[in-house]
């Protein structure tokens, strides 16, 4: 099984090959073996990458919006034509079973190019009296900005990035996750069969070095992360020593409150999606499930019925459901939360060891009688790891819910919509849900508060982060000075 591309960088409209760059294999999680074979960006392919991201982004952000998202709408008809295609590169290139892939990646990041395409030409300024004089507010493009990709949704993330840079008139030069580089250069070959001008969204390949070499370049104007909060913290120092504009997506661990009066099987629906959906691997899931004790039995006997029906296997098999985890690193640090769990005394309900579908899988598990000294409901396990932990009032749980450097997400279930308004306005996470989880439109605003970033992506609340605004003061009588 093959899924090599042409070459390991897409740059200014084509694709770019320099073997002297650092070896990077990737490797296809459902079964460990090796499709393709790249290399790291070098100092003359960031060059190239970034030099012609500069020369493009001048002409293309003088271009009207409705220009700009003629481009961006015909990229997301092909994508949408191509759909089972990509949905099986991202297959590969992730290891997410295809069912998921085929509604969930690529599906997103077409929704949001072309949810930016249409917001584009209704991005204006505004006007301000002044009593005879006044002024005005031109909203323009950053120039270009740096994308820096994670692992867990690569193609969905370029698109989140690119979509409202692009839309905006900015570049990108967007550096993929070196475990799963594949998708962000078809995301670019796409954008150049729509249409779009060379240089505006390059791609490079590698690992720490090259998107140090990105965030600190100074004709860089902003850096998008979505990446872990060690990674975070040291993107943003970069970018910081730079005066450039950031926007951190992060990680987190978070709550998912569910009281007595909840609907038991959504609870338990929503608790599965937002802890084994993706194997787990997905940086807002609701990873301490905070049960009310009255109904905490009930309600693992329900989770443990319901996560021993699950389908996991083959990922490019229709009836799957559950992968593996995307690298053997990845599923060495699963296990080993899984076993620190047993140690600290956590009680396995459920899973509890590696699977027998392929290398790299980990079962769907669930420990109950988590306490918050636990390393399990501190530390981000990014797996098919669930913790269940009691509470007994509001005031406490939502006490223990805040409880941590994170602020990513949070949800909670309940019948009285009321208090469910009132939990919600109390816990310190920038993206909740309410008798819901881990849905993401792209018409609502996606990201954190505390350690687990800034900024925000997708929505209207993104343009705040890929335009600056110019304020012009417009005199209309003699100056009036005193000199």
């Amino acid at each position: 099984m093959k899924a090599q591309p042409k070459a390991s960088h897409f740059v200014n409209g084509d694709w770019l090959e320099d073997t002297a760059g650092a070896p990077i294999e990737v490797i296809y999680p459902g079964t460990g073996e090796t499709i393709a074979r790249l290399h790291a960006a070098t100092p003359a392919v960031l060059e190239a990458a970034i030099a012609g991201a500069v020369a493009a982004q001048a002409e293309w952000g003088r271009r009207r919006p409705v220009e700009r998202a003629r481009v961006l709408m015909k990229a997301v008809e092909i994508i949408r034509a191509r759909s089972e295609e990509l949905a099986l590169l991202e297959t590969l290139d992730t290891g997410k079973p295809i069912q998921e892939t085929r509604v969930a990646d690529w599906p997103s990041g077409a929704d949001a190019l072309e949810y930016f395409a249409g917001l584009a030409p209704t991005v204006t300024g505004e006007t301000i009296p002044l009593g005879g004089d006044f002024a005005y507010t031109i909203r323009e493009p950053l120039g270009v900005c740096a994308g820096i990709g994670a692992w867990n949704y690569p193609s969905q993330i370029a698109c989140w990035k690119a979509a409202p840079a692009l839309a905006l008139g900015n570049a990108m030069v967007f550096k993929p996750s070196e475990v799963t580089p594949l998708g962000a250069l078809k995301l670019a070959e796409i954008l150049i069969e729509a249409g779009m001008p060379a240089g505006l969204f390059n791609v490079v390949q590698g690992r720490g070095e090259v998107g140090a070499a990105l965030a600190t370049d100074p004709r860089i104007a902003k850096v998008s992360l979505t990446g872990s909060v060690p990674t975070g913290a040291k993107v943003y120092a970069a970018a910081a020593a730079g005066m450039k504009h950031v926007t951190m997506e992060l990680g987190g661990k978070s709550p998912l409150i569910v009281f007595e009066d909840a609907d038991l099987d959504s609870a338990v629906g929503a608790a599965m999606l937002g802890n084994f959906y993706s194997s787990g691997q997905i940086c807002s899931n609701g990873t301490r499930v905070f049960v009310q004790r009255s109904v905490k039995e009930a309600f693992l006997s329900r989770l443990a019925a319901r996560t021993a029906k699950i389908v996991a296997g083959d990922p490019l098999a229709d009836e799957t459901q559950f992968g593996p985890l995307v690298s053997a690193a990845q599923h060495d640090k699963v296990l080993g939360y899984i076993e620190k769990a047993k140690a600290e005394g956590a009680r396995l309900v459920c899973g509890g060891s590696a699977g027998n579908e392929g290398p790299l899988f980990v079962q769907p598990t669930v420990f109950a009688d988590v306490t918050d000294t636990m390393t399990l409901a501190r530390e981000e396990v990014f797996g098919p790891v669930m913790a269940v932990l009691d509470f007994e009032t509001e005031e406490e749980v939502i006490a223990r819910a805040n409880g941590t450097e994170f602020g990513l997400a949070a949800g909670v279930f309940t019948a009285d919509l009321a208090r469910g308004h009132r939990v919600i306005g109390q816990l310190a996470a920038g993206t909740c849900w309410i008798n819901a989880y881990n849905l993401t439109p792209v018409e609502m605003p996606f990201g954190a508060v505390k350690a687990s970033g800034l900024g925000r992506e997708n929505s209207r609340a993104a343009v705040e982060h890929y335009t600056q605004v110019k304020a012009v003061y417009v005199g209309t009588g003699p100056v009036d000075s005193p000199y």
